[in-house]
């Protein structure tokens, strides 16, 4: 299987949550050099959320946020 985690030369999110009882873990690393891990359901969840809202596709929004 391919490695999924992003890096600096491939900028994305990656959440992973082996077993319904494990928690949820994820990284993020953005083209703008901003990254970010979190371990844990909710923490996750906030790091998806914050990717979202400011990194990724966001910068790609005509510079609009």
């Amino acid at each position: 299987m391919t490695d999924l985690t992003p890096t600096p030369n491939r900028p994305g999110l990656h959440v992973s949550k082996p077993s319904p009882n494990a928690p949820a873990t994820g990284s993020a690393v953005c083209h703008c050099g901003a990254s970010a891990a979190a371990t844990g359901d909710s923490q996750v969840k906030a790091l998806v959320e914050g990717y979202t809202a400011n990194h990724g596709a966001a910068h790609h929004d005509g510079g609009r946020r």
